[in-house]
C-alpha cells in the first residue's frame, strides 16, 4: 500500500487532486487507516490515476473521465469520450482560425490595406418576394439562427406557387422595439409579380445616395466589411437614414463559400 504522498508521486499529480478525486467519488483510496485516517492506495490503482492524469491533460472533464473509469467497457467508452473531445477541439480551432483571420483582415486596414473601396451610388427601386422574422438583437449569434428558416420557407412558398428564383438575393434589416431585430429575406420578383401563399410582394423604394461596399467570401468576415463602411461613412460626413442592406450578387447555393460577392449597402444623407 501507498501513501496519498507516494501514491500521488507515482501518478504525477499532486496530493490536492487525489483528494478531490476522492472527494467526487472518482478515485477513492483503497483504505483509510481507521485510527490516524490516512488514505492509502494499492498498485493496481494507478492504471486507473494514471488514465485519469492522462485524460484531464487533453482536457477532458471529469464527467466523461467518470464514465471511462466506471465503464464495462471501458476501451468503447474511452474512444466515444476521446472522440467527443477531438471534435470539441476541432471546433476551437476553427473558432480561432476564424478570429486570427478577423484579427489579420483589422490589422490590414489599420495599415491603410483596404481589400475594397466605399462607393456613394443612386439604388434603383426594385420589387421583391419577400418573407420576415425577428430576431433578439444583431450579431450573427441572433441573426444567423433566423436566416436559415426564413430561406428554406420562402423557397418553399415560391416553388408551390412557380415562382422562379431570380437573384441576385437581397436582405434588409429594421429594428423594432427593444433590442428585437426584424429580419427581411427575398428573391428579386419577375417584371411583373405575382402574389402567392407564404411570400410579400415587396416593393423596395430607391435609394438616392447609398454608401456600398462589396464584401468578397463567406460571412465570417461580414462583421469586419459592415463595421468598415460605417466607419468610413461617418468619416466622410454622411449619416444613415434608412435600413440597411445585403444584396447577394453572386451567391451558388445557400451555404456561403470563398466565390461570394455581397454588396452591403446603407441609405445616407449628408450630416
Amino acid at each position: 500500500m501507498y501513501t496519498i504522498g507516494e501514491f500521488a508521486a507515482l501518478g504525477r499529480v499532486s496530493v490536492r487532486m487525489l483528494r478531490h478525486y476522492d472527494s467526487i467519488g472518482l478515485l477513492a483510496p483503497a483504505r483509510v487507516d481507521p485510527r490516524s485516517g490516512y488514505r492509502l492506495y494499492a498498485i493496481a490503482q494507478l492504471p486507473v490515476l494514471l488514465r485519469i492524469a492522462e485524460l484531464r491533460d487533453l482536457g477532458v472533464g471529469l464527467d466523461a473521465i467518470a464514465t471511462v473509469v466506471d465503464a464495462d467497457e471501458q476501451d468503447r467508452v474511452l474512444h466515444a469520450v476521446l472522440d467527443a473531445r477531438r471534435r470539441e477541439l476541432t471546433s476551437s480551432v476553427a473558432a480561432a482560425q476564424q478570429d486570427l483571420a478577423r484579427i489579420e483582415r483589422r490589422l490590414r486596414r489599420l495599415e491603410g490595406i483596404t481589400m475594397s473601396d466605399v462607393v456613394y451610388t443612386h439604388v434603383p427601386a426594385v420589387t421583391v418576394y419577400a418573407v420576415h422574422g425577428v430576431a433578439p438583437g444583431g450579431g450573427p449569434e441572433n441573426v444567423s439562427p433566423v436566416i436559415g428558416p426564413l430561406i428554406e420557407g420562402l423557397d418553399r412558398a415560391l416553388e408551390a406557387a412557380g415562382r422562379r428564383l431570380i437573384e441576385p438575393g437581397i436582405f434588409w434589416y429594421d429594428a423594432t422595439s427593444g433590442n428585437d431585430l426584424t429580419v427581411h429575406v427575398s428573391y428579386t420578383a419577375e417584371p411583373e409579380p405575382v402574389p402567392g401563399d407564404g411570400y410579400d410582394v415587396v416593393e423596395l423604394p430607391a435609394i438616392p445616395i447609398a454608401a456600398t461596399l462589396r464584401h468578397h467570401g463567406d460571412m465570417t468576415g461580414i462583421g469586419e466589411s459592415w463595421s468598415t463602411l460605417m466607419e468610413t461613412l461617418v468619416t466622410d460626413g454622411y449619416r444613415v437614414v434608412g435600413a440597411c442592406r445585403e444584396v447577394y450578387l453572386h451567391a451558388d447555393g445557400h451555404e456561403p463559400g470563398p466565390d461570394w460577392l455581397t454588396e452591403l449597402q446603407v441609405p445616407v444623407e449628408r450630416a
